[in-house]
């Protein structure tokens, strides 16, 4: 006896294959696009942290040259 497909399983099978494709897809994409908004987020925050470090720095020296202009 010879086992057949049918058109009809055939095609479920074509959707079927397509579909996990295309959610695997989506999943790396998100996986990407997650990874690249923690490293902005992550870039970000350290140019933050850098800035207030160097406004910290400009107020001391500008404390150290001018005692009476400390604002503390």
């Amino acid at each position: 006896m010879k086992d057949e497909l049918s058109r009809a399983e055939i095609r479920k099978d074509a959707v079927q294959g397509t579909v996990e494709a295309a959610a695997s897809t989506v999943g790396q994409v998100a996986t990407i696009v997650t990874s690249a908004v923690r490293d902005v987020a992550s870039a970000v925050g350290g140019f933050a942290t850098e800035v207030f470090e160097i406004r910290d720095a400009a107020r001391r020296a500008a404390a150290e040259h001018d005692p009476a202009a400390d604002p503390d």
